[in-house]
């Protein structure tokens, strides 16, 4: 019941994760109609809404994770899972349950919109709405699938907006440049309603500026006055010295954290004077415990020693920037890197960017959007990469930690999906069944 459940959810129209530019849908009739068809239940709880290139899904968990220890009870949507479709749809950290969703498809099916012909995600947003309404949430944290203008989840009026960054990405749906990207996550700026910015400069910031204008939107920008006044590794954690907060450690270690974590405290800032309860000790806890307190996984996440295995998220050339800076303060022998790509990125780019030195075992998730192993290859040698091929990620992981060294460091990374399929292999579970 439960495989034929997430067969149709993925299956009665092409989904974007599964079938790129094929499964990708724009507008938002769709998600009105199905709204209607819920009753609006996004109207029933605040909302905050995130857009961004990467870090979304960073500062949404860490949002999350301080308002439930200040005792709101959360509703967080993100995407995509990594192992359970069920990662998608959270309160207060728990997923939510399969009998919901079961149930949930089979109510939408005997009145289902055949005008419309719902997405994947489009079905998935919905639930989710209807889902914090039916839990009595108090807040959700919704984070845009692509884009934000034309985004699925656009249907809402947010207390608060929310936009990470900008790089080249997606540009076959967003946009050539980074003005024309832009002008799409401002999509989300809702009329009246305050945005916060992470990271914006030149004409990104304009793009913004005036779009927070037209809507009449108070409009900060988080890196003008930081919260995070320093950062350093001690014990493994990232110790934040705050403007407002004092020490916190965050649980998060990615050096690239550093700015997710400015912009979720100078959103914790803007919610209390939106009368929010904002505690100190509560956002410490927050960040001290927020892959307990949400299951986040995949942010420079360590999954073995003897040798040192990480694995992380980035997929996108600006993702992958962060985590060559990252490895540059790593200590280690020799570095090996577990790598496999989406074809709808600029593999390109990225391989530019990754260290000569290291030695590359080249893999592919089982996707149709994946660039077949032997095409990575070819590509990598051209940038003179030391590379092996494996047609799956358990084969690549363990020739590399075979190979490795104990003073070396594995790096697992380069897809979302060669992540999932990761830490499917090696049965890691969150522990945050409903």
């Amino acid at each position: 019941m439960w495989e034929r459940t997430i067969d149709y959810l993925f299956n009665q129209r092409p989904a974007f994760e599964r079938e790129g530019a094929n499964g990708y849908k724009p507008g938002l009739d769709t998600s009105i109609a199905l709204d209607k068809l819920y009753k609006e239940p996004h109207r029933r709880y605040r909302i905050i809404h995130i857009a961004g290139t990467n870090g979304k899904g960073s500062t949404a968990h860490l949002l999350a994770s301080c308002l439930q220890q200040c005792g709101y009870r959360v509703g967080l949507f993100t995407s995509p899972h990594l192992i359970d479709f069920r990662e998608r749809i959270r309160v207060n950290g728990r997923k939510v349950s399969r009998n919901f969703v079961m149930q949930w498809v089979a109510d939408y099916r005997k009145n289902e919109l055949k005008d419309f012909q719902p997405s994947f995600f489009e079905l998935t947003s919905t639930m989710a709405f209807d889902y914090f309404a039916w839990r009595n949430v108090n807040v959700a944290i919704v984070e845009t699938g692509l884009g934000g203008r034309l985004d699925s989840t656009n249907i809402v009026t947010p207390e608060l907006s929310i936009i990470t960054n900008i790089g080249l990405e997606h540009q076959q749906f967003l946009g050539n440049t980074l003005e024309e990207i832009a002008s799409e996550k401002a999509g989300i700026i809702k009329h009246g309603q305050p945005v916060i910015i992470g990271h914006a400069d030149g004409v990104v910031k304009e793009v913004f500026e005036q779009q927070a204008k037209r809507m009449y939107s108070e409009i900060r920008f988080a890196e003008d006055k930081p919260e995070v006044i320093n950062a350093e590794h001690v014990d493994g954690v990232l110790r934040l010295t705050t403007r407002n907060y004092g020490t916190i450690d965050c649980e998060l270690t990615g050096d690239y954290q550093v700015e997710n974590c400015n912009t979720v405290l100078s959103s914790l800032n803007l919610l209390k004077r939106l009368k929010y309860r904002i505690k100190p000790d509560a956002i410490k806890k927050g960040f001290a415990t927020v892959i307990e307190s949400t299951g986040l996984m995949g942010r420079w996440m360590k999954i073995g020693d003897d040798p040192r295995t990480i694995c992380d998220s980035a997929h996108n050339v600006a993702g992958i920037a962060q985590v060559m800076k990252q490895l540059k303060h790593e200590q280690f022998d020799h570095l090996h890197m577990v790598m496999g790509f989406m074809a709808d990125k600029d593999v390109e780019s990225i391989l530019k960017q990754l260290p000569k030195h290291a030695t590359y075992y080249l893999t592919q998730a089982h996707n149709s959007r994946t660039m077949p192993v032997d095409q990575l290859l070819r590509l990598a040698e051209t940038y003179g990469l030391k590379c092996a091929t494996y047609n799956n990620v358990t084969d690549a992981l363990q020739a590399a930690r075979t190979a490795a060294g104990s003073g070396d460091l594995v790096y697992v990374g380069g897809s979302m999906y060669v992540l999932a399929e990761l830490l499917t292999a090696i049965g890691y579970d969150d522990n945050t069944d409903s």
